[in-house]
């Protein structure tokens, strides 16, 4: 890691005034040529996340997928098509657990460890129906929970979650979830800070950040990983935005406690500090008072723009609590030296400044005051609303700042009948819980709801009640990858009467599942998408590229069979009387409609998805001229934020109301249960970052995985002298442990992470062995803590968690997590 120093930034910013002719506000470029998009050479476009795709079938197999759209920055993850579709991984039948199936309403054997028997799909529905009607009549709808949560697939028909809560609703509502994995305790704490949920809002434009920002800061993020992939479908120009930042000469610093893929990408054009993990408040509170003791915080901006600041300010003078939150201060918790945090106060404060932050940093405990201390000294540096500075926290996502084009916008099925294709219809059904609602918890207390059914807790200012859950659908999702505390998860499963998973692999969900439906994967039905979640760009067809694998059906079929089961008529309601392709017509005229209002003529449907090719929406000079907040610092009178005071509130009267112990009214330092500072002998700090070969759980079982893997299991990085002073060297087999779990990883050693951490990446598919209980795959939601952010947010914790590490002795257990279940 690297030690800014004044002559290494002065060379920096002496670069950026050259650089500013790439500034000019127009797209930025696409250094690579327009590719032989395959319309002539038998190749079918498609979609998914990581972008629009072009693949190649050969004998009815998917054999390739690469990219349809120009770009530099190569995306990796858009090769993974043939391993989604043909992978001993996928699950080819309905199938029921033995234990269940042969005593329903009093089942044997244990969830996770039983044998699978197959069935027919008319068995499967005919015992999933009667099973569900049954739990329904005896207990209420509210005790079947149907806030299935994960990353669906791309589209707007074929979306997993919402496809099963419109058939819950006809059956006559559901439990559902509330916020997510991602930023929950982020889209929780900003609407009392800001007004706005703030993680989702469109960024100050990157045209914008390459004119005017002299100074960007990459705060816990890692946007050459997390920008490969995209609610929607990737639209690739956050890739090439960094890409064009990299070469401008302008003074990128990285604020993480790991080497990322990001900070090895900009190589000598970034400075490198890394803090101990989970200590950005102390680092930022460090940089706050810097700028207090020199006089260099904007006084008059804060008055004008924020409320206060007079509160937090004593505080971080130490006159409410007698202690200083100074530099030296910062230091003894940071481990970055008072010096460097006192000159990265200078640079903030001479200079126009970009603060992006990521959202790892409030996956931990007490995750609310990250985003809300960043925003505070952003106000404190008086640069919000102005041309490329204040902050931002959807840089690392979905291309955020990418500007928003003149579109024509598809709608989205809709998780209530009657609705799902309105105009102007929400496509962003995943913020939604829909009709049919009766009770709702934070997704990421779902192990405390099965818990403890019945009982009140906090959330969000508000006492609610846990339902008391007998069953579980779960669609789209890998839950058992996401979630905490995986054995905790477990143990509070098997107090279910029913688990059933929808599910395209043999995943630890699906292997945890009473009755298991297979489903296509997005290659094997047709769809269309949005390409682009905050530009609009392109929408592009999702063609059906092969047919569905084994008896595979897609979520529509699935839920529109089984609404016929609900009452005569019921699969022509659910459908309301469309087939697939009439449904993406539909869609399609819609967009086509608010494309003519926008002025943008699109081909009509027949014509366009017989084209094979993406549509490009047009480019908004002013819109690529948006900057973050410029109309609330034009003029803050008439155009107050959603807060009490229609300011920035860096003290909350409502939160003081709520007198919560684990968020105070202002942002604070409260320091973790599980971390570097309290650490005892031998333990160390985990981070649970983001992967570079998959999206979170998916293509853990794909070819993409041997790139990563160290003998063959999931790796963890270790620092030099955490290794040598445990007799492990790179490629070893270790064992990570605490009280929560044990997983099975392989060493990697390097330099390129805080001494004192190690880092297991999220997303490994949990794999117990039956005799010692390790997890063979080394899943790092094994070792974490299941404990709410906050009785604010309940928002998840996953980056909280302090673990021993150990070389592995003896002969390695062997790797199941692929595999599909006995009898299956």
């Amino acid at each position: 890691m690297s030690n800014i120093s004044r002559r290494k930034f002065l060379k920096g910013s002496g670069a950026t005034a050259g650089a500013m002719a790439i500034a000019s506000i127009v797209p930025l470029p696409s250094m690579a040529a327009e590719p032989k998009i395959g319309r002539t050479d038998g190749k079918i476009m498609t979609a998914g996340r990581m972008g629009v795709l072009l693949a190649e079938v050969k004998d009815g197999k998917l054999v390739s997928t690469t990219n349809a759209l120009p770009q530099t920055v190569v995306n990796h993850l858009q090769s993974t098509g043939p391993s989604q579709v043909h992978t001993k991984a996928r699950i080819k039948h309905p199938m029921v657990r033995k234990g269940y199936l042969a005593n329903p309403e009093n089942p044997q054997g244990v969830r996770g460890k039983d044998e699978y028997v197959q069935v027919t799909w008319e068995q499967a529905y005919k015992l999933a129906h009667e099973q569900h009607m049954r739990i329904r009549k005896q207990h209420g709808a509210e005790s079947i929970f149907a806030g299935s949560y994960g990353w669906h697939s791309s589209g707007v028909l074929h979306d997993a979650r919402t496809l099963l809560q419109r058939y819950m609703g006809l059956a006559g509502g559901y439990s559902g979830s509330l916020g997510d994995y991602s930023t929950g305790a982020a889209q929780v704490i900003m609407p009392y800070v800001v007004g706005s949920i703030e993680v989702y809002e469109q960024q100050t434009t990157y045209p914008v950040v390459m004119e005017h920002s002299e100074v960007v800061v990459l705060w816990g993020m890692n946007p050459i990983n997390t920008l490969e992939i995209a609610w929607t479908a990737a639209d690739g120009q956050g890739l090439e935005f960094f890409h064009q930042l990299k070469k401008s000469g302008k003074t990128v610093i990285a604020i993480d406690p790991m080497r990322s893929e990001t900070i090895d990408f900009f190589g000598e054009n970034v400075q490198w500090i890394a803090p101990n993990p989970m200590t950005d408040v102390a680092l930022a509170m460090g940089i706050g008072h810097t700028l207090v003791k020199n006089n260099k915080h904007d006084t008059k901006f804060i008055e004008k723009y924020t409320h206060g600041f007079d509160k937090f300010n004593d505080y971080l003078l130490g006159k409410t609590d007698g202690v200083v939150k100074d530099s030296a201060w910062a230091e003894k918790i940071t481990g970055v030296s008072a010096k460097q945090i006192e000159l990265l106060a200078e640079i903030f404060s001479k200079n126009r400044t970009m603060l992006m932050a990521g959202w790892g940093m409030q996956r931990q405990q007490f995750g609310e005051q990250r985003h809300w201390m960043i925003t505070t000294l952003a106000a404190m540096l008086g640069q919000i609303g102005l041309p490329g500075g204040g902050f931002g926290f959807s840089y690392h996502y979905s291309n955020g700042g990418n500007p928003a084009r003149d579109a024509g916008i598809l709608p989205s099925i809709s998780s209530s009948i009657n609705t799902g294709a309105s105009e102007g219809g929400d496509t962003s059904s995943w913020l939604n819980n829909g009709e049919g609602v009766v009770n709702a918890f934070p997704v990421a207390r779902i192990t405390e709801a099965l818990e403890n059914p019945g009982k009140q807790y906090q959330h969000n200012g508000h006492t609610l009640t846990f339902p008391d859950t007998k069953m579980i659908w779960w669609c789209g999702g890998g839950n058992f990858t996401q979630h905490q505390d995986t054995n905790r998860l477990a143990r509070a499963w098997q107090s279910l009467e029913l688990s059933v998973v929808s599910e395209i692999y043999w995943t630890a969900a699906a292997k945890h599942a009473d009755i298991v439906f297979p489903i296509t994967t997005s290659f094997e039905r047709n769809d269309l998408t949005m390409v682009g979640d905050y530009s609009s760009q392109y929408i592009a067809p999702m063609k059906q590229v092969v047919a569905a694998q084994g008896e595979a059906k897609s979520d529509f079929d699935v839920f529109s069979e089984l609404s016929e089961m609900l009452f005569k008529g019921g699969s022509s309601a659910y459908r309301e009387g469309r087939d697939e392709m009439e449904w993406l017509n539909h869609f399609y005229k819609i967009a086509q409609k608010g494309g003519r209002n926008a002025r943008v003529p699109m081909p009509n449907f027949t014509y366009f998805w017989k084209q094979n090719k993406e549509f490009e929406m047009n480019w908004n000079e002013e819109n690529a001229k948006f900057v973050r907040f410029a109309e609330y610092r034009k003029d803050p009178i008439m155009n107050p934020l959603g807060t009490p005071s229609g300011k920035i509130e860096i003290y909350s009267k409502t939160l003081a109301s709520y007198n919560l112990p684990d968020c105070p009214a202002h942002p604070t330092w409260l320091e973790p249960t599980e971390y570097t500072g309290n650490a005892k002998d031998g333990e160390l700090q985990l981070m649970t970052a983001h992967s570079a070969v998959r999206l979170h759980s998916q293509f853990n079982y794909a070819d993409i995985r041997k790139q990563d893997a160290v003998a063959n299991r999931e790796p963890i990085v270790i620092h030099p002298q955490d290794a040598k002073s445990r007799g492990i060297k790179d490629g070893d087999l270790v064992r990570a442990f605490n009280q929560r779990g044990q997983v099975l990883v392989g060493a990697k050693v390097t330099d390129g992470i805080k001494q004192g951490s190690v880092c297991i990446h999220e997303g490994a598919w949990p794999d117990f062995d039956p005799k010692t209980g390790i997890d063979r795959n080394g899943g790092s939601n094994v070792l974490t803590l299941d404990i709410p952010a906050s009785r604010l947010s309940n928002g998840c914790a996953a980056n909280s968690a302090l673990v021993k590490i150990e070389k592995w002795i003896g002969e390695a257990l062997p790797m199941e997590a692929f595999e599909p279940p006995k009898g299956a």
